[in-house]
């Protein structure tokens, strides 16, 4: 969804170029390529010994990308978690400024309008997932309840590049896909035959690298829609990418089986 949809990783360069400026140092796309992808935490003090656990990865994995930072600034004068309280408390003043990303409304909108089946599997916490969108309702109202965040519990702490994200969206959508990549299926069996092939009708559109190699693992065809700054630090890679696009607007329906856009 952050920046495959919408462009929220907009708020994450300028939350981090904030804090980073105060001490003389830059956010570039080399620093943030490094961090991206990451689930973000939760610190709510209120939480209960099992909410703790479902939420230990997401502390873990976001407290590892702000030490990763500190050790390339060790001058940073502030504890991990005062950096992560300040970078929400800016994010959280500008989630209502997100727009969405050039091509993506036509494209879910002609979507919804030809009853193709469709999800959001994203990264994002639920409480960030609820401020970046709930003032696109034209965007979002299509997907209803079928959207995955990444602290469901349901996925219990395996987010992105694991491939369970995209599988627990497939069935949402009523779909039989098995669990676990796509290689610890048997191929031989009448099962696992079954899930593949049912995998394999899947399309994931994602910016990030991790998604990708999540949608692979997953058994699933790969649209990757990186930013451009991103793309230029690896211009030849295609992290395994079944189809390259600059931006939404060049997806093309009818190149994957799906209804071709009014004239």
């Amino acid at each position: 969804m952050d920046g495959l949809m919408i462009d929220s990783e907009r708020v994450y360069t300028v939350a981090n170029g904030a804090i980073l400026s105060r001490f003389g140092h830059e956010f570039t796309w080399d620093i943030k390529s490094q961090m991206m992808g990451k689930r973000e935490m939760d610190p709510s003090p209120l939480m209960t010994t099992t909410e703790h656990l479902l939420f230990s990865w997401n502390l873990i994995a976001e407290r590892a990308a702000v030490e990763w930072l500190f050790n390339r600034f060790p001058d940073i004068p502030l504890s991990i978690d005062e950096y992560i309280t300040e970078r929400r408390t800016r994010q959280d003043a500008l989630w209502d400024t997100c727009q969405p990303l050039p091509g993506v409304i036509k494209l879910v909108k002609h979507l919804a309008k030809h009853q193709i089946p469709m999800a959001v599997a994203t990264g994002s916490l639920k409480r960030n997932y609820d401020l970046k969108t709930v003032h696109l309702p034209e965007l979002f109202e299509s997907f209803e309840k079928r959207v995955i965040c990444g602290d469901d519990p349901r996925l219990k702490d395996r987010g992105k590049p694991r491939p369970d994200v995209f599988l627990l969206a497939a069935e949402l959508l009523g779909r039989k896909v098995g669990t676990g990549d796509v290689s610890s299926l048997d191929a031989a069996g009448e099962e696992g035959k079954a899930f593949i092939a049912e995998r394999a009708r899947g399309l994931v559109l994602e910016d990030s690298t991790m998604g990708l190699e999540a949608g692979r693992r997953a058994g699933m065809k790969t649209i990757w829609v990186p930013d451009e700054k991103l793309r230029a630090l690896a211009p030849n890679e295609t992290y395994g990418a079944d189809c390259i696009l600059e931006s939404l607007e060049q997806f093309k329906p009818e190149d994957w089986g799906l209804p071709p856009y009014d004239p």
